[in-house]
C-alpha cells in the first residue's frame, strides 16, 4: 500500500553533488522500518513500508537509496538503538578517546563535540579525563540517559544552522566525532557544512562510517535500509568534503560493522599517504564506476536462496531455530529472506529495550539472551553477525550443550 506521500520522497538526483544520472542496482523490495519495532498488541496492524532500492552516481561515485523517510519518522521518540549495550563497541569507542588524546592535548579549556551521541557511550570517556563535551541527537530515550551519566546533550538534529548556534553558545570544537551518522542524514551537504561550520581552524573531525567495499565483497546488504541514506567508499567521501572546504587528510580501515572506516577530517590539506593509497586502490578495482555494482543483485539473491534452503532443510528435518539480533540489520535480513515466525521461533537480543517487543515485519518476539539456554534451540541465526566473535563467546554455554550458529553473509555457513 503506497503511504501519504508527506512520509517519504523518492529522490531523482545525488545526495552529493546533485547528479541526476543516478544508477539503480539493487531492488530490496517494499519493506518496514528496520528500527521501528512493532508492540505485541499491534500486531496484525498494518505497518509503514516504503521502497528500499539502491543506486550509484555515476559523477561522485556516491551509492545511496533513492527513498528518503522523514527523519521525525525514522527517529521517532521510541528509537531503540543504545550504544552501551555493545561492548565489543563500548571497548571500541574507549580505545578512540584514548588515541585522540594521545595524539591531541585537550583540557578544561577544550571542547570535544559528538554528532548523534546516543547514550553518551563515547563521550563519557572525555568527561573521565575532564574534557567538556557536547552531544547532540535527535533520539529523546538515548539522549536523556546520556545526560544522567554526565554528558551533556543536546536534543535535536545537527544541520548547519545549529553549528552555528552552538559556536555561539559553547564554542567551536577542538574535536567533532561522528561514528555511523554521516550515512543517516538526508540534507548530506548540510551536515558536512555544519562540521566546517563547528571546527576550530585547527580542529579536527573524526568520522566513521560502514565501507562500501567489503559491504560489497562480502555481499553484507542487510547493512542496507532506511535510515541507512548513504553507502560510503572513500573516493565518494573527498569529493563531498572537498565541496565544503575540508580534506580527507587520513584514514584508518577498522573491522567493527563488517569493516568500517575511520576518516580524520580537517579544514586544511594534508593528505597523508593513507588516503591516496586507497583512493588509487578504489580506482584500479573500479569502485568509482557503476560497472563494479553490476552483479551484485544476482549475489545477494543466491545469499537469500542458500539461505532460506538451509533453514527450510533444518525446520524439515525436525531441528527448532531462533535468532539472535534484534538490529535493523537483522531486520533487513529477515525480511528480504521472508523469514518469519514459521521458520524461527524467537530472536534474543542484550538491550533491555528491545526485550518483549516484535521484529519489524518478521514479528519474531524478543527476548532476552538467556533464552538460548533456557529453551535450547538447535540452531540460531546470527543475525548480528558483526558482533560473531563476541557473542560466539558469550553464548558457550548454549553451544556446549550442542547449540550451533549460521552465520548468513558472505555465505550461510553453520559453526
Amino acid at each position: 500500500m503506497m503511504q501519504p506521500k508527506t512520509l517519504s520522497k523518492t529522490e531523482t538526483t545525488c545526495r552529493s553533488c546533485g547528479s541526476e544520472a543516478l544508477t539503480p542496482f539493487l531492488d530490496l523490495g517494499v519493506t518496514p522500518l528496520a528500527d521501528r519495532l512493532i508492540r505485541p498488541s499491534d500486531k496484525g496492524k498494518e505497518e509503514l513500508t516504503f521502497p528500499l532500492v539502491v543506486a550509484v552516481c555515476p559523477d561522485c561515485s556516491l551509492v545511496q537509496i533513492t527513498e528518503t523517510v522523514d527523519p521525525e519518522v525514522l527517529f521517532a521518540d521510541e528509537y531503540p538503538y543504545y550504544s552501551s549495550f555493545l561492548p565489543a563497541l563500548m571497548a571500541h569507542s574507549h580505545a578512540n578517546v584514548l588515541a585522540r588524546l594521545e595524539e591531541k592535548p585537550l583540557g578544561a579549556d577544550s571542547l570535544v563535540v559528538e554528532l548523534a551521541s546516543n547514550d553518551g557511550y563515547l563521550l563519557r570517556n572525555y568527561v573521565e579525563a575532564g574534557v567538556p563535551v557536547l552531544g547532540i541527537d535527535p533520539a529523546d530515550g538515548p539522549a536523556a540517559v546520556a545526560e544522567k551519566a554526565g554528558v551533556r546533550t543536546l536534543n535535536d538534529f545537527f544541520t548547519r544552522d545549529l553549528a552555528s548556534k552552538v559556536v555561539e553558545e559553547y564554542g567551536a570544537a577542538d574535536i567533532v566525532h561522528g561514528n555511523n551518522v554521516l550515512a543517516h542524514v538526508a540534507d548530506t551537504n548540510g551536515f558536512v557544512a555544519g562540521i566546517r561550520t563547528i571546527l576550530k581552524p585547527d580542529g579536527v573531525a573524526v568520522i566513521e562510517m560502514p565501507y562500501l567495499r567489503p559491504l560489497m565483497e562480502h555481499v553484507e546488504f542487510d547493512t542496507i535500509y532506511h535510515e541507512h541514506l548513504c553507502y560510503f567508499s572513500l573516493t565518494a567521501l573527498d569529493n563531498l568534503f572537498r565541496r565544503h572546504g575540508l580534506y580527507l587528510n587520513r584514514v584508518e580501515q577498522l573491522t567493527i560493522h563488517g569493516g568500517s572506516l575511520r576518516i580524520f577530517v580537517q579544514p586544511f590539506e594534508a593528505v597523508e599517504d593513507s588516503v591516496k593509497t586507497m583512493l588509487a586502490e578504489e580506482k584500479t578495482i573500479g569502485l568509482d564506476t557503476p560497472a563494479f555494482f553490476e552483479g551484485f543483485s544476482k549475489r545477494v539473491e543466491q545469499l537469500r536462496t542458500d539461505l532460506t534452503g538451509m533453514i527450510k532443510d533444518l525446520r524439515a528435518k525436525g531441528h527448532s531455530v531462533a535468532a539472535y539480533g534484534a538490529a535493523a540489520k537483522g531486520a533487513t535480513m529477515l525480511n528480504f529472506c521472508g523469514l518469519d515466525a514459521s521458520q524461527i521461533d524467537f530472536v534474543v537480543d542484550r538491550n533491555v529495550n528491545k526485550q518483549g517487543w516484535l521484529m519489524p515485519g518478521a514479528h519474531l518476539p524478543i527476548r532476552e539472551p538467556e533464552a538460548l539456554v533456557a529453551e535450547q534451540p538447535d540452531f540460531v541465526l546470527m543475525l548480528a553477525w558483526n558482533f560473531a566473535d563476541e557473542i560466539l563467546e558469550q553464548q558457550a554455554d548454549y553451544r556446549a550443550a550442542g547449540g550451533r550458529f549460521i552465520i548468513p553473509v558472505p555465505t550461510p555457513r553453520i559453526v
